[in-house]
């Protein structure tokens, strides 16, 4: 299968870009980050086929915060462990006071 030309994403997953203006490589970190928060999985495969795995690999392991879903996500789709994620081990290091 080879590379589209350029992704296709969805207006409720960047309501707040103009995607005539969005620069694919430049914001790949960006792009990469809000499609695993708040797309689906049709727009998880889009982003794979565009970028690949190696690069959303990169970019979610280097990511500054991510939900714990999407980590838990990501260790299934590239078969690592939670301790590769920085936000993980971040969230680890600040533990939150208990909710009681």
């Amino acid at each position: 299968m080879e590379k589209p030309s350029q992704p296709f994403f969805y207006k409720r997953i960047f309501w707040d870009v103009d995607p005539a203006k969005m620069d694919y490589n430049a914001k790949a970190s960006f792009i990469i980050e809000r499609v695993f928060e708040r797309g689906d999985v049709e727009d998880i495969r889009y982003c794979r086929r565009f970028y690949g795995d190696a690069k959303i690999e990169e970019v979610l392991v280097n990511a500054k915060w991510l939900t714990l879903s999407t980590i838990y996500l990501a260790t299934a789709l590239f078969q690592n462990q939670l301790s590769n994620y920085k936000c993980y081990t971040q969230a680890q290091l600040n533990p939150t006071h208990f909710q009681y």
